[in-house]
């Protein structure tokens, strides 16, 4: 199982109003997506970050490739800053459960 973290620094004007339009904009093209198990949309005021959940390593590249990275870029103006992890626990508080996946 694979964390992506796609971070970038908020938009110069961009509004808390502005940032959940955006993200919103985003919800058909992520939900159609079958590979994408979760995403979660996070800030801390300055910077902005998605943070995916994926099966594996080349789902995620497949998804966030040199044309995603161009239109991004084209919509905020801003370059993202991308990194992966190997997701090997996870627990499930909501679900009641703890999950293990294999280290790739």
């Amino acid at each position: 199982m694979i964390l992506e973290f796609v971070k970038f620094d908020r938009p110069e004007g961009f509004s808390d109003a502005d940032l959940l339009e955006d993200a919103r904009s985003t919800v058909p093209h992520w939900q159609a997506n079958s590979a994408l198990i979760r995403k979660h949309f996070v800030t801390d005021g300055p910077r902005v970050m998605g943070v995916y959940m994926w099966p594996d390593r080349a789902a995620a590249q497949a998804a966030h490739d040199a044309h995603w990275i161009a239109r991004f870029k084209a919509r905020t103006g801003v370059e993202p800053e991308i990194s992966y992890f190997d997701m090997f626990m996870m627990i499930d508080n909501a679900a009641g459960d703890v999950r293990e996946f294999p280290i790739t």
